[in-house]
Protein backbone atom coordinates (compact mmCIF):
# COMPACT_ATOMS: atom_id res chain seq x y z
CA UNK A 1 0.00 0.00 0.00
CA UNK A 2 0.98 3.37 -0.91
CA UNK A 3 -0.07 5.54 2.36
CA UNK A 4 -0.03 8.97 2.78
CA UNK A 5 -1.63 12.02 5.27
CA UNK A 6 -3.97 15.01 4.32
CA UNK A 7 -5.17 17.48 6.79
CA UNK A 8 -7.72 19.57 5.72
CA UNK A 9 -9.99 22.32 7.71
CA UNK A 10 -13.21 23.11 6.31
CA UNK A 11 -15.84 24.31 9.00
CA UNK A 12 -16.77 22.35 11.61
CA UNK A 13 -14.66 18.95 12.32
CA UNK A 14 -17.42 16.78 12.85
CA UNK A 15 -19.19 17.67 9.15
CA UNK A 16 -15.59 16.78 7.32
CA UNK A 17 -14.54 13.71 9.72
CA UNK A 18 -18.04 12.46 8.43
CA UNK A 19 -17.47 12.70 4.44
CA UNK A 20 -13.84 11.74 4.45
CA UNK A 21 -14.19 8.66 6.96
CA UNK A 22 -16.80 7.54 4.17
CA UNK A 23 -14.44 7.31 1.42
CA UNK A 24 -12.75 4.11 -0.01
CA UNK A 25 -9.13 3.76 0.43
CA UNK A 26 -8.92 6.14 4.02
CA UNK A 27 -8.71 4.06 6.38
CA UNK A 28 -8.57 7.21 9.49
CA UNK A 29 -10.20 10.19 9.88
CA UNK A 30 -9.08 12.33 12.69
CA UNK A 31 -10.65 15.42 13.85
CA UNK A 32 -8.16 18.09 15.42
CA UNK A 33 -6.22 21.49 15.25
CA UNK A 34 -3.97 22.83 12.63
CA UNK A 35 -2.07 25.78 11.83
CA UNK A 36 -2.13 27.55 15.21
CA UNK A 37 0.56 28.97 17.39
CA UNK A 38 0.09 27.15 20.63
CA UNK A 39 0.97 23.21 21.44
CA UNK A 40 -1.96 20.91 22.42
CA UNK A 41 -4.82 23.44 22.31
CA UNK A 42 -8.24 22.53 23.99
CA UNK A 43 -11.33 22.67 22.14
CA UNK A 44 -12.55 25.64 24.79
CA UNK A 45 -8.80 27.53 23.88
CA UNK A 46 -9.25 26.81 19.86
CA UNK A 47 -13.00 28.16 19.85
CA UNK A 48 -11.91 31.52 21.91
CA UNK A 49 -10.05 32.73 18.18
CA UNK A 50 -6.64 32.80 19.80
CA UNK A 51 -4.78 30.10 19.16
CA UNK A 52 -4.96 30.54 15.54
CA UNK A 53 -5.81 26.89 15.09
CA UNK A 54 -8.53 25.54 12.23
CA UNK A 55 -10.52 22.30 13.68
CA UNK A 56 -9.16 20.03 10.65
CA UNK A 57 -9.20 16.28 9.85
CA UNK A 58 -6.22 14.39 9.41
CA UNK A 59 -7.20 12.03 6.76
CA UNK A 60 -4.84 8.91 6.27
CA UNK A 61 -5.23 7.21 3.21
CA UNK A 62 -3.77 4.53 0.56
CA UNK A 63 -3.18 6.63 -2.40
CA UNK A 64 -3.54 3.74 -4.89
CA UNK A 65 -7.32 3.42 -4.16
CA UNK A 66 -7.71 7.11 -3.08
CA UNK A 67 -5.95 9.74 -5.44
CA UNK A 68 -5.12 12.75 -3.44
CA UNK A 69 -7.01 15.15 -6.45
CA UNK A 70 -10.20 13.02 -5.79
CA UNK A 71 -9.79 14.16 -1.83
CA UNK A 72 -9.27 17.76 -2.95
CA UNK A 73 -12.31 17.63 -5.47
CA UNK A 74 -14.85 15.77 -2.58
CA UNK A 75 -13.13 18.87 -0.09
CA UNK A 76 -14.12 21.78 -2.80
CA UNK A 77 -17.53 20.50 -2.89
CA UNK A 78 -18.99 19.54 0.61
CA UNK A 79 -17.99 22.85 2.08
CA UNK A 80 -17.96 26.67 0.81
CA UNK A 81 -14.69 28.06 0.39
CA UNK A 82 -15.99 31.26 -0.14
CA UNK A 83 -16.19 32.47 3.57
CA UNK A 84 -13.72 34.06 5.21
CA UNK A 85 -13.72 32.30 9.29
CA UNK A 86 -17.32 30.48 8.81
CA UNK A 87 -19.17 27.85 7.76
CA UNK A 88 -22.85 28.48 7.59
CA UNK A 89 -23.73 29.77 11.41
CA UNK A 90 -20.19 28.31 12.73
CA UNK A 91 -18.31 31.60 12.60
CA UNK A 92 -14.90 32.30 13.81
CA UNK A 93 -10.86 31.91 12.32
CA UNK A 94 -11.42 28.07 13.69
CA UNK A 95 -14.13 27.78 10.94
CA UNK A 96 -11.66 28.72 8.30
CA UNK A 97 -11.10 27.08 4.70
CA UNK A 98 -7.69 25.91 4.81
CA UNK A 99 -5.52 23.46 3.52
CA UNK A 100 -2.68 22.52 4.96
CA UNK A 101 0.02 19.98 2.47
CA UNK A 102 2.32 17.71 3.35
CA UNK A 103 4.79 17.80 0.19
CA UNK A 104 5.31 19.87 -2.64
CA UNK A 105 3.36 17.51 -4.72
CA UNK A 106 0.00 17.87 -2.72
CA UNK A 107 0.81 21.92 -2.27
CA UNK A 108 1.11 21.92 -6.19
CA UNK A 109 -2.04 19.94 -6.61
CA UNK A 110 -4.29 22.19 -4.27
CA UNK A 111 -3.14 25.06 -6.31
CA UNK A 112 -4.10 23.22 -9.63
CA UNK A 113 -7.06 22.02 -8.36
CA UNK A 114 -8.41 25.97 -6.83
CA UNK A 115 -7.04 27.14 -9.93
CA UNK A 116 -10.05 24.61 -11.59
CA UNK A 117 -12.91 24.88 -9.28
CA UNK A 118 -12.48 28.98 -10.05
CA UNK A 119 -11.90 29.06 -13.98
CA UNK A 120 -14.97 26.07 -13.94
CA UNK A 121 -16.59 28.98 -11.93
CA UNK A 122 -18.01 26.69 -9.33
CA UNK A 123 -18.45 29.44 -6.76
CA UNK A 124 -19.84 32.87 -7.72
CA UNK A 125 -17.82 34.58 -5.12
CA UNK A 126 -14.19 34.08 -5.04
CA UNK A 127 -12.29 31.09 -3.43
CA UNK A 128 -10.53 32.20 0.23
CA UNK A 129 -9.36 28.63 1.42
CA UNK A 130 -5.67 29.25 2.40
CA UNK A 131 -3.23 27.16 0.97
CA UNK A 132 -0.59 26.69 3.53
CA UNK A 133 2.35 24.02 4.56
CA UNK A 134 1.60 21.66 7.60
CA UNK A 135 3.07 22.86 10.62
CA UNK A 136 1.14 21.01 13.46
CA UNK A 137 -1.96 18.82 14.28
CA UNK A 138 -3.23 17.91 17.67
CA UNK A 139 -6.03 15.11 18.07
CA UNK A 140 -9.23 16.54 19.58
CA UNK A 141 -10.85 15.37 22.53
CA UNK A 142 -12.59 11.90 22.19
CA UNK A 143 -16.11 13.46 22.52
CA UNK A 144 -15.60 14.94 19.16
CA UNK A 145 -14.62 11.74 17.51
CA UNK A 146 -16.86 9.78 15.04
CA UNK A 147 -19.74 12.59 16.79
CA UNK A 148 -21.81 12.63 13.74
CA UNK A 149 -22.37 8.67 13.70
CA UNK A 150 -23.11 8.68 17.47
CA UNK A 151 -25.31 11.34 17.42
CA UNK A 152 -27.44 11.58 14.02
CA UNK A 153 -30.61 12.71 15.47
CA UNK A 154 -29.29 15.63 16.98
CA UNK A 155 -30.30 18.56 15.48
CA UNK A 156 -27.15 20.08 14.29
CA UNK A 157 -26.54 16.90 12.74
CA UNK A 158 -29.84 16.50 11.23
CA UNK A 159 -29.89 19.67 10.03
CA UNK A 160 -26.03 20.54 9.05
CA UNK A 161 -24.24 17.45 8.48
CA UNK A 162 -26.85 15.13 6.74
CA UNK A 163 -27.29 17.59 3.76
CA UNK A 164 -23.63 17.09 3.43
CA UNK A 165 -23.88 13.79 3.38
CA UNK A 166 -26.46 13.70 0.91
CA UNK A 167 -24.40 15.45 -1.07
CA UNK A 168 -21.70 12.96 -1.22
CA UNK A 169 -23.73 10.41 -1.77
CA UNK A 170 -25.72 11.62 -4.68
CA UNK A 171 -22.13 12.90 -6.10
CA UNK A 172 -19.51 10.72 -4.81
CA UNK A 173 -20.90 7.04 -4.31
CA UNK A 174 -18.70 5.47 -6.77
CA UNK A 175 -16.18 6.55 -4.20
CA UNK A 176 -17.78 5.78 -0.94
CA UNK A 177 -17.09 2.18 0.94
CA UNK A 178 -19.95 -0.10 0.38
CA UNK A 179 -21.14 -0.33 4.47
CA UNK A 180 -22.25 3.42 3.94
CA UNK A 181 -23.72 2.98 0.53
CA UNK A 182 -25.81 0.13 2.32
CA UNK A 183 -27.00 2.07 5.40
CA UNK A 184 -27.66 5.48 3.47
Amino acid sequence: MKNDVATFAGGCFWCTEAIFKRLKGVYSVTPGYSGGDIENPSYEKVSSGETGHAESIQIKFNLEEMPYAVLLEIFWHTHDPTTINMQGNDIGTQYRSAIFYHSEEQKNQALESKKKIEKDKIYKDPIVTQILPFKNFYEAENYHKDYYDRNKDYPYCNFVISPKIKKLMDKYSKFVKNEYLENN
